[in-house]
């Protein structure tokens, strides 16, 4: 029981928290920014490939067919960074771009199978850190991790993120 009132006053305190503690805190988030791309950064540099083209590979996986303009919103780039990035993927014969059939203005966006396996190595070790790193946290702080992350987004990024989290 006084474990419970215990957690209930932690709890609390993280209503009002220091300058000092969130500080903590962002610098905890970068740091933990570094671990999680730090291994998809060693194989992106073996292709010659940076963070962007990672990204693009990530969500051309999770919503095959999408378009350009869906890209785009996600990743919330212009379209020439878009552009110069695609060029490489599909130049490298990663990414295939098929004309849409109801709109021939639409370009849909595919992973050949070598992009796929580019993508399942990129995201295997970020899996493998997040899993490890979840099974330490345990259960609740891993649906307070979402909660917080989730709240840090905008209205429009979550509505993304909600709208891929009911994708396959």
């Amino acid at each position: 029981m006084a474990e419970t009132g215990s957690r209930a006053v932690q709890g609390e305190n993280l209503l009002f928290l220091t300058d000092e503690q969130l500080r903590k805190g962002i610098e905890a988030m970068f740091f933990a920014y570094r671990g999680f791309t730090a291994d998809p950064d060693r194989i992106l540099l073996e292709h010659g490939y940076g963070r962007a083209h990672h990204r693009a590979v990530h969500f051309i996986n999770r919503a095959p067919g999408t378009t350009v303009n869906n890209l785009l919103d996600i990743l919330g780039v212009t379209k020439q960074s878009l552009n110069r990035v695609l060029r490489s993927l599909i130049e490298d014969g990663l990414v295939e771009s098929r004309v849409g059939t109801r709109d021939k203005r639409e370009r849909h966006l595919h992973l050949t199978p070598a992009g796929a396996a580019l993508e399942r190595e990129l995201s295997e070790a970020q899996r493998a850190r997040m899993r490890a790193a979840f099974r330490e946290a345990g259960p609740e702080a891993v649906a307070g991790f979402r909660r917080v992350l989730e709240q840090m987004m905008d209205a429009d990024s979550r509505a993304l993120f909600n709208a891929l989290k009911e994708g396959p």
